[in-house]
């Protein structure tokens, strides 16, 4: 009966002549070197085999400062140089579902194997399983250090198509005529930054293990296709620094907005105040009950307090005219 780990573990072994696919074994399958020219390529999902890892370093005799390595399940991002392999630790995205949530990945590289171990269910690496069972370009002829490049070129090509689907930066007009600064798009805007973050801070740590594979001495590793990758990682780090100033800017560009737009409402409301006060001044003298106001036995005084009221309100618009207050 099949053990947990090996339920979620399956083996690829590939030559330039061959290949074969199927569930991993710890009978048959624990020996990771094969003695030939194959490659061997061991996904395992999930970290809480720490029994079976113990029999995977001890059947293929590798170094057991691994077994620390792998109790550590935050470790973040790393690349650690051991006799004849490389350990790689990386904190990536998840891209397949909407949350943008974390897994931490593990890779044992050697230069005839690649052991693979993530945290979670699910990869994107099929594109390439394929590219192997049909033999299409040269990677059944490529060592293991090609295979963890094309692993590494995947996470970050689905970082780039993630973070476009995802990240779409609206056009900063339609924003500031159709949104109002509600404590609902402050709360949009902050999800997106966080996002957008999000992305920034994967990206760097994939920088990181690129630029540390680079300078890496390994027998039977070479370094030389990192290269493009550190290219590609630094585009996609170039654009989400673009993003994140232009979102900046979008957001200075609406506030400032909004806040010509209650400038012009205080300046309306204070004309309308202006023009209103030496009225009110007038209808507050006239309004006094006092006996000796001659004005108020007057049979025409209603008429002219109404025309001086008027005269008043048209000389206060002529000087706001001139004075170019609206």
């Amino acid at each position: 009966m099949k053990t947990d780990f090996e339920e979620n573990s399956w083996v690829i072994n590939y030559s330039p002549e061959n290949y074969s696919n199927h569930k991993f074994s710890l009978e048959s399958d624990l020996l990771l070197s094969k003695g030939d020219k194959s490659i061997t390529w061991v996904n395992t999902y999930g970290l809480d085999y720490m029994e079976e890892f113990r029999q995977m370093v001890n059947g293929n005799n590798l170094d057991d400062f691994l077994l620390r390595l792998l109790l550590n399940q935050k470790m973040g991002n790393k690349v650690i140089v051991l006799e004849d392999q490389l350990f790689i630790a990386a904190r990536i995205l998840k891209t397949e579902h909407d949350t943008m949530e974390s897994e931490q990945m593990y890779f044992v590289v050697s230069k005839d194997f690649n052991w693979c171990i993530q945290e979670k269910w699910g990869d994107h690496f099929d594109w390439i399983r394929q590219r192997i069972f049909e033999n299409k370009g040269i990677i059944r002829k490529k060592r293991a250090d090609y295979l963890l490049f094309f692993i590494l070129e995947t996470l970050i090509t689905n970082y780039k198509d993630k973070y476009e689907e995802t990240v779409i930066m609206e056009n900063a007009l339609d924003a500031i005529v159709k949104r109002e600064p509600t404590p609902e798009f402050m709360f949009e805007v902050e999800q997106k930054k966080a996002v957008i973050q999000d992305f920034k801070k994967a990206a760097q740590g994939l920088r990181d293990i690129i630029i540390k594979l680079e300078r890496v001495q390994v027998k039977g590793f070479h370094t030389k296709y990192f290269s493009e990758l550190r290219e590609q990682i630094n585009g996609l780090i170039a654009d989400i620094d673009s993003d994140i100033m232009e979102l900046e800017s979008q957001i200075n560009l609406f506030f400032s907005v909004q806040g010509h737009r209650l400038n012009e409402v205080m300046k309306t409301l204070t004309i309308f105040s202006v023009v209103f006060i030496p009225l009110t001044f007038l209808a507050g003298i006239y309004g006094m009950n006092f006996e000796n106001m001659p004005e108020l036995r007057s049979p025409y005084g209603y008429f002219i307090l109404l025309g001086v009221m008027l005269i008043v309100t048209i000389i206060s618009i002529v000087i706001f005219k001139r004075k170019k207050w609206f």
